[in-house]
């Protein structure tokens, strides 16, 4: 991978990662238009995740920090249910990380026609959830579920983990501005606990690792970083306005292209 690939790709996932249009789907795509084979460049993946994860640390480090201080104090209260939401949304992606890791490792071989049908489907949950009218339902246990559901399906390279969750929220009544706080912060747990993972399997496979020089991670990261800063930062007032239409219609004509064009 040389310096524009690594420019380019650390682009493309901090702004896909937190906008509703698959940051998986977008780098598959990228991979493939760029001539990037994906298997040698387990560093890169994981630098440029740690860099989405630093940025939504960054917007909400005040939230964070509260939470974990009410976490580690183990009294119950406001934001220790909060906590607990998310460690109950995070089930579902846990338990598909834990006995389907091969299976979805399998879907991500390069074909751009899958990445446009889930394209598709993306911008058909996007649209639904548009027409939804906010009943302002206080979030609960059932709906934290659910929405980790949203997220665990959201593993397939072309479904948005943002625009999936924020949508599923959406539907299930909850407020915008909620949803899309909840989003960014029930992403931490797996993002996290999956990049160790990598870091763990990957320690003992020197070529992966060594693959690409550090001068491509360095700008990997900080594209993915600061392009991931601004999108974290756009995607929570584009949520309170209510305009995931107009990215519904982005996933549409990028998924019709992944299946009749590229």
């Amino acid at each position: 991978m040389d310096f524009l690939q690594s420019l380019i790709l650390g682009i493309v996932q901090g702004l896909t990662e937190f906008l509703p249009v698959s940051s998986s789907g977008h780098l598959e795509i990228g991979h493939a238009l760029l001539g990037v084979k994906g298997d040698s460049n387990l560093a890169f993946v994981i630098t440029v995740h740690l860099a989405t994860v630093l940025s939504t640390i960054v917007v909400f480090w005040k939230d964070i920090v509260s939470l974990l201080a009410s976490f580690f104090s183990f009294r119950w209260n406001k934001e220790m249910r909060y906590v607990c939401l998310l460690l109950v949304s995070s089930i579902p992606v846990i338990i598909i990380g834990l006995f389907f890791k091969d299976e979805v490792e399998s879907l991500f071989t390069g074909d751009i026609k899958f990445v446009g049908f889930m394209l598709i489907l993306t911008a058909i949950l996007l649209t639904f959830s548009s027409f939804v009218k906010p009943k302002n339902k206080p979030l609960g246990w059932k709906d934290s579920f659910m929405i980790g559901i949203a997220q665990a399906v959201a593993v397939l390279p072309g479904i948005s983990r943002s625009g999936s969750t924020i949508a599923t929220g959406l539907l299930l009544g909850k407020k915008k501005e909620e949803m899309a706080r909840f989003s960014f912060l029930m992403a931490l747990i797996p993002i996290v606990g999956a990049n160790i993972i990598e870091v763990i399997e990957g320690s003992g496979n020197s070529t992966a690792v060594n693959s690409i020089d550090i001068m491509p991670l360095a700008v990997g990261f900080i594209a993915a970083f600061l392009s991931g800063l601004f999108a974290c930062k756009v995607m929570i007032n584009i949520v309170k306005k209510g305009k995931l239409i107009y990215f519904a219609g982005y996933c549409m004509i990028i998924g019709l292209l992944a299946i009749f064009v590229i």
